[in-house]
């Protein structure tokens, strides 16, 4: 059984800058992107006068993404003639698209 060869010197010369090169052309961290760990929440609510219900989205401040924390900023969001009915999800903008057209108006509104 033979041992493999290691690499030589002169192709890890080669390598190693070009490794370099990727290095650099990805570049420093995109501050945009450390923004979209956002944290968004949809919900259900409603008013009585008249009857009324709606579905929306909203952003949640802050780095609490949960049920609670957005159930929390609903309550001092939402205008006093809407009800909180159900907080339903809690997700990241990875999941904004696929809920804008049914929020409509309540996208990101409140």
């Amino acid at each position: 059984m033979t041992r493999p060869e290691p690499p030589s010197l002169r192709s890890m010369t080669r390598t190693l800058p070009f490794l370099a090169l990727l290095a650099a052309l990805a570049g420093p961290p995109d501050p945009v992107a450390a923004q979209d760990a956002a944290c968004y929440a949809d919900y259900k609510a409603s008013r009585s006068d008249p009857l009324r219900l709606h579905y929306g989205v909203v952003e949640l401040e802050g780095d609490d993404c949960t049920r609670e924390a957005a159930e929390a900023a609903l309550a001092a969001r939402l205008p006093e003639e809407w009800n909180l009915l159900e907080v339903m999800d809690v997700f990241g903008p990875e999941g904004l698209d696929r809920r804008r057209e049914s929020a409509g108006d309540f996208y990101l509104l409140y």
